[in-house]
């Protein structure tokens, strides 16, 4: 069964990887393309980086990277996932 999600990158997203310092940036972006989105399309719901926040409205996701972390929702009736924000661990929470 072919379930392949899009993947969309909101404004606030490219903004937030246009402020990472460009070595930072170069690792995240290797990542994305590498690992990331292919995993994302194929199951967006679980992984051993992926883990869903509690309590929020909409329904959001995390993703692991180093010490980044990746924010997305799902939307399950257009199979597209919105790429929210990327940010330090450490200013995520």
């Amino acid at each position: 069964m072919l379930s392949n999600y899009k993947i969309f990158q909101t404004e606030e997203f490219l903004k937030k990887i246009d402020k990472i310092s460009k070595r930072e940036k170069s690792f995240i972006e290797k990542k994305l393309q590498l690992h990331i989105y292919p995993q994302l399309k194929e199951e967006p719901h679980y992984g051993n980086n992926i883990k869903k926040l509690v309590d929020y409205k909409p329904e959001t996701w995390r993703y692991r990277l180093g010490k980044f972390r990746l924010f997305y929702v799902i939307d399950e009736s257009e199979k597209i996932i919105y790429l929210l924000s990327i940010d330090f661990r450490k200013d995520a929470y």
